[in-house]
């Protein structure tokens, strides 16, 4: 189990589950919710020989999550990227439907139900019930390839580095 801390503004926050996957890790597989309702898991993702990228956000709401989310959907086509947070379903259709339109490589899931996915990543902050903000790029064979779990919550994830897996992984 990880006990590992994060920062908000300076304060610390503990997280919460299993220990985060490093890479060369095959991803664990979670279920989360799409907009919709319905269950998905990384399964649905994973062996249909896409790079995947696995962006998870406190709330979609706020500026950080929302900066990187439009930046992974403007600037990051070589891979799907599945955008993880505790926010209702319903709340992250009306952001993504005004923030995103017609995006196709980008798509939203709610961990809100259970904290599956944050609870098997090591990711589920425990005094906030929320996401930590980490990214994992998952090249086609389901393996991690880069993994970051951002210190400070209000600070960005290292963008260039994921790019660079990206291109990497698509080889």
């Amino acid at each position: 189990m990880t006990s590992q801390i994060i920062t908000f503004q300076g304060n610390p926050l503990h997280l919460q589950g299993n220990n985060t996957p490093r890479v060369g890790d095959v991803a664990p597989d979670f279920t989360v919710l799409k907009n919709d309702l319905t269950p998905a898991s990384l399964h649905d993702y994973t062996g249909k020989g896409k790079v995947l990228v696995i962006s998870s956000v406190p709330s979609l709401d706020t500026g950080v999550c929302n900066a990187c989310t439009k930046r992974f959907n403007e600037s990051l086509r070589g891979a799907q990227v599945l955008t993880i947070s505790a926010d209702l379903p319903f709340a992250q259709a009306r952001w993504a439907a005004k923030e995103i339109p017609n995006s196709h490589h980008v798509e939203c899931f709610s961990d809100h139900k259970d904290l599956d996915f944050a609870t098997k990543y090591g990711l589920h902050i425990r005094e906030l019930r929320l996401c930590a903000r980490a990214v994992f790029v998952i090249d086609k064979t389901g393996h991690i390839r880069y993994a970051q779990v951002v210190p400070e919550m209000t600070d960005h994830p290292d963008y260039e580095a994921i790019y660079a897996a990206v291109a990497e992984a698509n080889q």
